[in-house]
């Protein structure tokens, strides 16, 4: 039975944490960010953990 390959693109928008957690960086911060307030980008600019509702479809995708 072949490998199972990890998608790349998930493979570059997420990481996993030391407990197993998966982190994601926010949307909507690559452009046209004139019209955003000063505290909502440096809000957007934190890491996160991925929602629980979430973690299985990255999981598969990770190959993990």
């Amino acid at each position: 039975m072949p490998k199972m390959k990890t998608k790349a693109s998930a493979k570059k928008r997420f990481k996993l944490t030391g407990t197993g957690k998966i982190k994601r960086k926010h949307a909507f911060k690559s452009h046209i960010l004139t019209k955003m307030e000063t505290k909502q980008k440096r809000n957007l600019t934190h890491p996160t953990i991925v929602h629980k509702a979430d973690e299985k479809n990255i999981k598969k995708q990770l190959g993990i």
